[in-house]
């Protein structure tokens, strides 16, 4: 975190959390609903409340990174936008009163390791999908030295469909982000480097990169 700045995305990692805004239009954001599974440091969920104006819930299990994310990384208090769930991801997303309801879901699930993803498996993917509107995304950061990207890959594709599964190459730190659709929707390269345009005057996220970058997975 920026300590003058603590609602800007700093790692480029938790940047490209934020490209399924290059699947809906821009002026829609503020009427949309986020939700991140696994509070971290707080940066996403920050982002989507303050930054993007958006509805927004966190789901963590720990109650210490609560703590942490409110007593040193700004985190505001629960609100009518936004508001973090302590509870377990897993059960949580099982809840009926969120399916259907999440345009843009947050996948950071790790342990104090960071070895690999603690969910990544394709019943829980079953139940991403479930949470999404027409409209919705996940993305989800695969990093850890026992994590694998095929594997997981393999399961997401299974749970959203091959077409809806979309990916970026990874960071130099090793992090890659894939998206994955509730709709399988290939925009055009003029309509994602319009829309790149606008996420970066308004928003301040290096969305042409993104474009050069990011691609549908092979059919």
């Amino acid at each position: 975190m920026l300590m003058d700045a603590p609602t800007v995305l700093f790692h480029e990692y938790i940047q490209r959390m934020m490209a399924w805004l290059l699947f809906v239009e821009p002026d829609s954001v503020t009427k949309r609903q986020a939700m991140q599974l696994g509070l971290g440091a707080g940066s996403l969920t920050k982002f989507c409340h303050k930054e993007l104006r958006m509805k927004t819930v966190a789901i963590e299990l720990n109650p210490q990174v609560l703590t942490a994310c409110r007593g040193w990384f700004k985190l505001p208090a629960d609100n009518t936008r936004m508001q973090v769930v302590l509870t377990d991801a897993a059960l949580e997303i099982d809840n009926p009163k969120w399916w259907g309801s999440v345009d843009a879901l947050l996948v950071v699930l790790y342990d104090h390791e960071a070895a690999a993803p603690v969910l990544d498996s394709l019943p829980f993917y079953n139940n991403c999908h479930r949470l999404l509107t027409p409209e919705g995304c996940m993305t989800v950061n695969l990093f850890g030295r026992a994590s694998s990207f095929a594997r997981s890959v393999e399961k997401i594709s299974a749970a959203f469909g091959k077409d809806a599964v979309w990916a970026f190459k990874p960071t130099r730190e090793g992090n890659t982000v894939v998206l994955a659709q509730r709709t399988p929707n290939r925009p055009t390269r003029e309509v994602l480097d319009a829309r790149a345009e606008i996420i970066q005057a308004n928003w301040g996220l290096p969305a042409a990169k993104w474009v050069r970058v990011f691609k549908p997975l092979p059919k």
